[in-house]
């Protein structure tokens, strides 16, 4: 389970004890997903250089206080999601190098009278707590000085003793999963100097009475404060806001996958003296139940003039009134991804005035559908450089449109566009027209840098002389079959190419000039997925020297059309052979034979419904049907004959028919002549019961010569009628009258 970096990985095996056989030179032990129930102490002792141990997910209760002992250089522990019920100091005394520790998703409701945790003098972050999680002490931490990140999961904790975190002097990003608004009061008390990012998870703000407590808040040193899957009302949000506001160091608030109860009427109006400090502001997947209802955020007008980034990604924003819009004086960037907004919503939202600094402004993945309006709407965006209207569906686009005067990028992938007009702004330096289904590039763009046309239908490359400061293009997932020397020294500047996963015919010619290209150094041709013509070459022009084709690969067109011509060749000559030998008449009857196998070879006494049963060709039926029938049906005492045409079951397979007939009949007549033999012996499956009598061996089968035939007459692959009629005897139709009656007689 070991690779050539000695990481051994034995995740989801079923293993009940850690393996024995570790050895010195293992780092990484990926012990995961089974069910090992008990760590023993010498089950590690040999693995002194193990670096990362992962044991997530088992169901160990029981750890020996030794087990660790050996770990000196182990970074990262992971023990989450057992059945640990406590934990015990003594197993992380020598792990002086660890780093890394998570402990979560177990069975212990605290962390002991002491910490253990004192002997991590190298601990970078700590995952822990549970459900039954609920007691923090003073003095669990202790030792731990400085953390990138704590975690703790304490949806049910009930006690929280304070200065429990007091001694932590530094937390960069701390998370913490509570539901008691009172603790996470005393918590924040304690990490008020300590925490630079504050992420509050899974706690309900629902009574404006609550805030009260978290006004220890607006004291902390936090420059980010996360919530997520947090409860808000317009009971508590402005409470909220406005400590928020208050917090000195703050400079961006974080808002994933929260819910707000209300409209946007807050009960109480927002005395904000604007923060000096807070300048980002994220919105995630914020849920308003009734956003349709919600009000203009007029109550928040005077905090947003500061603010340069704004994130509101979706949250089923479908219009920014101009007055907000006029507000953010300073914003830079605007990220409105994944949301409702119109083309007539997105002209009110932008209007004159507004967003007057805004540099970069996101817009995919809503409801935009008239492309100039979009670009009319935005026009008087001076400073706007970056603009991304992706996924949105624009279809056909006119021939002239007004942008901003400094547009610099435009994404317009997956916008549903069939071809490309001079509506798109000249000025562009970056342009990404990925997946639409473009048939052909035409423009003309002096600026532009870099060119992405992805998962289109393109046949050729852009025309050069219409993008001449071109330096990066990317036309992967297309139709091109090849391009020439000329076509790619006509890219000047060209230092990128990604031409993979096109339909290029592979010549030795071809991969002679990208080789070239890449020997000579003036491209750096990149195939992200590492083919040309389908074939393994380098990620990178500097190794693609080194390929070297085979005849398939050099010549595939010729190669395939010879082994297409043999293979058809080859079938013709069998097809030939199996006519001539009778391949498919020895085929059907060998499945029909196996089919009758099944049967018993004759039906029992009760069963037998005829005297005999008639086959004959078609063209003797007259002699048969008006000579032959009649003498024997309306003899004295009569026979019972069958015939196809009178008493074979209508819809069922004719050798089915066939073969019942003849076990229901004590004899069977054949009457043979030139016809007979000559008529493909009455349709094969006729010939199948002659076949089957023979094999089987009695004296059922009785053969009437209605005309001389001439032995070589018969085909050779019916050898046991031959036989037959050299070993047994048969009746001859006389032609004389008075002979006639003898036979009769003979036959009867």
């Amino acid at each position: 389970s070991c690779d050539a970096t000695q990481s051994c990985n034995c995740s989801s095996m079923g293993l009940d004890f850690i393996p024995s056989g570790l050895t010195d030179k293992i780092t990484l032990l990926d012990l995961a997903r089974n069910r090992i129930k008990h760590i023993r102490a010498h089950d590690l002792q040999q693995a002194v250089n193990l670096r990362t141990l992962l044991l997530q997910s088992n169901k160990i209760s029981s750890i020996d206080e030794d087990s660790f002992v050996s770990l000196g250089k182990l970074e990262l522990l992971d023990l989450s999601n057992n059945r640990l019920a406590h934990l015990s100091p003594r197993w992380f005394d020598h792990l002086v190098s660890l780093q890394h520790l998570h402990i979560h998703g177990n069975c212990y409701s605290d962390l002991g009278e002491s910490s253990p945790f004192s002997s991590l003098r190298n601990l970078s972050s700590l995952h822990l707590g549970n459900p039954r999680f609920s007691t923090m002490r003073q003095g669990n931490f202790e030792g731990i000085t400085l953390l990138d990140q704590l975690w703790i999961e304490g949806s049910n904790l009930s006690v929280y003793e304070p200065g429990s975190l007091k001694s932590i002097k530094k937390i960069n990003h701390m998370i913490i999963s509570i539901k008691r608004v009172d603790l996470f009061s005393a918590i924040v008390r304690d990490l008020l100097h300590s925490a630079i990012w504050l992420e509050i998870r899974e706690i309900a703000f629902n009574i404006a009475e609550e805030i009260q407590l978290l006004s220890v808040l607006s004291l902390s040193f936090a420059k980010k404060i996360s919530f997520k899957q947090v409860l808000l009302t317009d009971a508590t949000v402005p409470g909220i806001v406005t400590i928020l506001e208050k917090v000195p160091r703050l400079v961006e608030v974080e808002m994933k996958d929260c819910r707000l109860l209300g409209t946007g009427r807050w009960d109480l109006e927002i005395k904000a003296n604007q923060s000096q400090s807070l300048r980002v502001l994220t919105i995630e997947k914020l849920s308003i139940e009734e956003f349709y209802l919600f009000t203009d955020l007029q109550a928040v007008l005077d905090l947003l003039s500061l603010f340069t980034k704004i994130t509101v990604e979706n949250t089923k924003v479908f219009l920014v009134p101009c007055r907000l819009s006029k507000q953010l004086l300073s914003l830079e960037y605007l990220d409105l991804s994944a949301n409702l907004l119109g083309d007539q919503s997105l002209e009110h939202s932008a209007c004159p005035g507004g967003w007057p600094l805004l540099q970069t402004l996101n817009l995919s993945q809503n409801s935009l559908s008239d492309f100039k309006m979009t670009a009319k709407s935005l026009s008087h965006l001076r400073n706007l450089i970056l603009l991304d209207i992706s996924q949105n569906n624009f279809g056909e686009i006119p021939d002239v449109c007004e942008w901003p005067a400094n547009l610099k990028y435009l994404n317009l992938s997956r916008t549903q566009i069939p071809k490309l007009t001079a509506c798109i702004p000249s000025t562009l330096e970056v342009l990404d027209i990925s997946a639409n289904n473009l048939k052909e590039f035409n423009l003309h763009l002096p600026f532009l840098k870099e060119l992405y046309l992805a998962k289109n239908q393109l046949k050729a490359l852009p025309d050069a002389t219409s993008i001449p400061n071109l330096v990066a293009l990317s036309i992967r997932g297309n139709k091109l079959n090849s391009f020439s020397k000329e076509e790619l020294e006509s890219f000047k500047k060209m230092e990128l190419l990604d031409a993979s996963a096109n339909n290029f015919i592979c010549s030795c010619e071809f991969l002679s000039f990208i080789q070239h290209q890449a020997g000579i150094g003036q491209m750096l041709v990149g195939w992200p997925e590492g083919y040309i013509c389908d074939s393994p070459l380098a990620v990178r022009g500097a190794q693609v020297e080194a390929v070297h084709l085979s005849l398939m690969e050099c010549h595939r067109s010729l190669v395939v059309s010879l082994i297409c011509a043999v293979v058809f060749l080859a079938i013709l000559i069998l097809v030939a052979i199996g006519y001539k030998y009778h391949a498919v008449w020895y085929m059907r009857m060998t499945w029909a034979w196996l089919q009758a196998k099944r049967k018993p070879k004759r039906a029992p006494p009760k069963d037998i419904c005829y005297d005999a049963f008639v086959s004959y060709s078609e063209n003797d039926s007259n002699w048969v049907e008006n000579v032959m029938v009649q003498e024997l049906e309306q003899a004295c005492p009569p026979f019972r004959l069958c015939l196809h045409k009178r008493d074979f079951v209508p819809g069922k397979w004719i050798v089915d028919n066939i073969i019942d007939s003849i076990e229901k009949s004590h004899k069977t007549l054949f009457v043979l002549s030139e016809h007979f033999v000559q008529s493909e012996w009455c349709k094969y499956e006729l010939d199948f019961s002659h076949f089957r009598l023979f094999d089987e061996n009695n004296d059922a089968a009785i053969l009437i010569l209605l005309e001389p035939i001439q032995s070589q007459a018969i085909p050779k692959r019916f050898c046991k009628l031959r036989k037959i009629m050299n070993t047994k005897t048969y009746l001859e139709w006389p032609r004389e009258e008075e002979q006639q009656e003898m036979f009769w007689e003979n036959l009867k």
